[in-house]
């Protein structure tokens, strides 16, 4: 539930965004702007004592709301209309269980209608009055439209952003090399690093994709070749310290794992920043 405002004629009018699913405009609201009356409460009795607006009450209950007391609502539209009928905004909701109007405390106080009862009101006030009213709410609900599209596109790609991690985590990152694997000796040193960061041999990348033209590394990912420029540099280095070849390997391995989440990790962040 979120509170916005609609300015008409330097007067601020309350709108609750989210109550009971819908829409609310303050009518306590409304005839300070429309009537420039501090005698809120009276106008909106003086609204609420006659016939055809308890008629429409009734009427918009019924619609969109399955508690309402019909019996006692029969009473007070029965009631309606004399000279001495009044009804106040906080008696009508006691007595009936209408949703249609509330009434608040605190910083945003005051009555509540629906938007479909604030027009209503807002016609009995002053047309034209309603009319910038209706304008303004339309207008307002365009730019929260817009901030929700906004809102929902930002979730749309986090969403996103953590399949795609998850598929990274899958298929791209390396995976610790197995036993087989790390008791082989590799005759070429390609091999070796085929093996950490791929996780097979050239031979066996072959024989598993007998369809496909060239070698493992023509289908790698830039990052996968990034990190494999790097392991290759590092790799001679270990070579010249005089490492035996499946001590290099298992830190090849883990090399290969820790570079590519850092590389997968900040290619998929930057869906997250905005382009508009």
């Amino acid at each position: 539930m979120a509170i916005r405002k609609i300015n008409i004629d330097d007067s601020e009018i309350s709108v609750i965004f989210g109550l009971h699913d819908d829409d609310y405009i303050c009518l306590t609201d409304m005839v300070k702007a429309g009537d420039n009356s501090d005698r809120t409460n009276i106008v909106i009795q003086n609204w609420m004592r006659r016939k055809d607006t308890i008629s429409y009450l009734g009427v918009w209950e019924n619609l969109h709301n399955h508690n309402f007391n019909c019996i006692e609502f029969d009473a007070i539209k029965s009631a309606s209309g004399t000279n001495r009928f009044i009804l106040t905004a906080k008696e009508w909701i006691e007595r009936t269980g209408a949703i249609g109007i509330v009434s608040k405390a605190g910083r945003y106080g005051g009555t509540y209608a629906h938007k479909d009862i604030a027009y209503h009101f807002g016609m009995w006030l002053s047309p034209e009055f309603n009319l910038l009213v209706v304008k303004e709410f339309q207008r307002l609900k365009e730019e929260e439209q817009k901030t929700l599209g906004w809102s929902a596109k930002r979730e749309l790609a986090k969403i996103n952003y953590h399949i795609h991690t998850d598929a990274i985590k899958a298929n791209l990152i390396p995976q610790e090399i197995d036993d087989y694997h790390r008791s082989m000796i590799y005759a070429e040193e390609a091999d070796v690093l085929n093996v950490a960061l791929f996780g097979v041999t050239a031979k066996e990348w072959r024989a598993a994709n007998p369809d496909l033209k060239g070698n493992m590394r023509d289908y790698a990912t830039i990052n996968q070749l990034i990190c494999l420029s790097n392991m290759e540099n590092i790799n001679a280095v270990f070579i010249n310290e005089g490492m035996a070849q499946s001590e290099r390997l298992q830190k090849l391995n883990q090399i290969a794992i820790q570079q590519m989440t850092v590389l997968e990790n900040v290619e998929n962040k930057k869906i997250l920043t905005p382009n508009n």
